[in-house]
């Protein structure tokens, strides 16, 4: 199980290029496709926790995936297999810097893989929308959240146009949304 987690995390970490928005992806296909340790709604709660917490996604990520599936062993474990190839690849390249100080050759590299990162922050938000506005069933308008929609809408409204702190737009999201869900299950 451990090996596992650290094997599924470093390959993770080794294609995960462009952050952690890029990763989600990647994080969603091995967590949900490939090893079946989270469902879509679980990947959701995954994507929140890890942005209200501090620290990058990824490791964020891997740390919460390896407690629910092995505890603090597995939360060690799958974060070290995380961060494991960007050790790896930063050492290399602060290795060829200081040796060579001409990095024309890593520019064109990183230009190449541009268009792949846009596609897996693509991929990472569809994913997230679909699954907000339509749950984990079918993209069918029978399944739209309306709540979900104010929500987004509101959201949008206050951090783009009024420029509010995006951590203070979650909470109040988060607080409105649960208040309407507890008041409309009493009914």
């Amino acid at each position: 199980m451990l090996l596992s987690l650290y094997l599924s995390f470093l390959k993770i970490g080794l294609f995960s290029f462009g952050g952690g928005y890029a990763a989600l992806a990647v994080i969603q296909d091995e967590v949900i496709t490939n090893n079946a340790w989270l469902n879509l709604s679980e990947f959701n709660n995954l994507i929140t926790i890890s942005q209200m917490t501090p620290g990058p996604i990824g490791i964020n990520a891997a740390t919460f995936v390896g407690t629910k599936i092995g505890g603090l062993a597995g939360a060690i474990f799958a974060t070290l297999g995380f961060a494991t190839p960007s050790l790896i690849i930063i050492t290399g390249i602060s290795y060829l810097y200081t040796k060579y100080r001409n990095l024309s050759v890593m520019d064109n590299i990183l230009k190449f893989l541009r268009p792949a990162v846009v596609s897996l922050l693509v991929i990472a938000a569809i994913s997230i929308v679909s699954t907000a506005l339509f749950g984990e069933g079918a993209i069918l308008l029978k399944n739209l959240d309306y709540l979900m929609v104010i929500l987004i809408g509101l959201s949008l409204y206050l951090l783009y146009k009024k420029n509010y702190d995006p951590v203070k737009v979650m909470i109040l999201s988060g607080v409105i949304y649960t208040i309407i869900s507890l008041a409309f299950s009493k009914i």
